[in-house]
């Protein structure tokens, strides 16, 4: 029965100097071996470490310009309506109710169209 040393993992965690896991790994096979894929995994975890903030990064930059792109659309819509409705905008605000051709005394017929005499 090959039975595997798990002391490297207690000394990882629970030691507060290296010196003492440093020994160990130099003594123990096991140890080394799982000290030395450890050391792997943790360089390629810092080799990819830049590819994942600068996908982070661009993700934010989308973003910002995704919230700028609506924001410039809103204004865009709020201020042409504003400005098609501005008779009518004004109108509302002066007198609480748009103005019809019959309000500003032009002889109409009962749809509201103006009259034209032929």
């Amino acid at each position: 029965m090959n039975n595997k040393c798990s002391k490297y993992e207690e000394l990882f965690i629970a030691s507060s100097n290296n010196e003492e896991l440093e020994k160990h790994i130099q003594e123990c096979e096991d140890c080394r071996q799982e000290y030395e894929s450890q050391k792997k995994v943790s360089s390629l975890l810092d080799e990819v470490k830049m590819y994942y903030y600068a996908k982070r990064k661009n993700r934010t930059q989308r973003l910002r310009a995704a919230c700028a792109v609506m924001f410039l659309i809103f204004s865009l819509i709020s201020v042409t309506g504003w400005a098609l409705n501005d008779e009518d905008l004004m109108d509302t605000l002066k007198y609480g109710d748009t103005l019809s051709a019959e309000d500003l005394g032009f002889p109409v017929d009962s749809y509201g169209l103006l009259m034209v005499d032929e």
